[in-house]
């Protein structure tokens, strides 16, 4: 790590695992990029092989990197992500989870509670709720044993400050994950783990539909989010000097959710 760098946001030594990060343009490989430049070994997830190639190109940058393949809605598989990524660097310092699914409909069909299926209503809040609770539950016992470790929750402002319409189940699981956050800070602040919820507003990728263009730029600062700002926060929560920073929520959404 560059000499200019304070101790307080090293992260050499660390390891992160970062949930939903096989996408070049989100928020999940922007934070592994992030992390690993800031000195960070990086497990890079995701449900398909697109994971090896995001690692590929950490790797070419420098940053210590390996991928797993897991669908985190099995409790199973979450607990093998984290064998996997202790048997790489042998332990967990750092767990972003990020993996989720907005809607199980296009955006043209919404789902209101009224058009919501059993099925539906039960695979979003699996891949958006219980994901990130089963990743949790596998990191805390070495983080705890070790008296330290960083857990940062992505959620929205949708279903926390904010909602739009169509998306109960979404909104639901997002709310959900305020609670989430709370309690395991509660639970282990004295442990020296923390755990911390960040939320985002619209941010721009290339997938981003008209609609959310126009919302990202009504916002008060006038543009969606780049998922590097996003990261960025992400970043902090995740080292060293964010010690004392526990039980919180990080919101990044330009403003947009005090109404401007």
């Amino acid at each position: 790590m560059p000499s200019a760098v304070p101790a307080a946001f090293d992260l050499s030594g660390h390891v992160a695992l970062i949930t939903g990060s096989s996408s070049d343009i989100g928020i999940g490989f922007a934070s592994a990029r992030l992390l690993g430049q800031l000195g960070a070994s990086v497990m890079v997830t995701g449900t398909t092989d697109r994971a090896a190639l995001r690692a590929d190109e950490l790797r070419a940058e420098g940053i210590s990197a390996e991928s797993h393949v897991a669908d985190l809605m099995d409790p199973d598989a979450a607990r093998g992500l984290v064998d996997a990524t202790e048997s790489a660097f042998g332990k967990v310092d750092v767990l972003v989870n990020n993996a989720g699914l907005a809607s199980v409909n296009s955006p043209e069909q919404p789902n209101p509670a009224n058009a919501m299926t059993d099925e539906e209503w039960s695979l979003v809040l699996r891949r958006n709720l219980d994901s990130a609770f089963f990743v949790t539950r596998a990191v805390l016992p070495g983080m705890v044993d070790r008296g330290y470790g960083r857990i940062v929750n992505v959620g929205s402002t949708a279903g926390v400050l904010t909602a739009y319409t169509g998306d109960v189940g979404y909104h639901t699981a997002k709310a959900a994950m305020l609670g989430m956050t709370r309690s395991v800070a509660v639970d282990f602040a004295k442990s020296g783990v923390t755990a911390n919820l960040v939320l985002p507003g619209w941010i721009a990728t290339a997938a981003q539909l008209p609609s959310e263009v126009e919302a990202g730029n009504a916002t008060p600062v006038g543009r969606s989010a780049d998922a590097a700002e996003v990261a960025a926060g992400v970043a902090f929560l995740a080292t060293p000097g964010a010690s004392y920073v526990t039980g919180t929520t990080l919101i990044i959404d330009g403003a947009n959710s005090l109404g401007g």
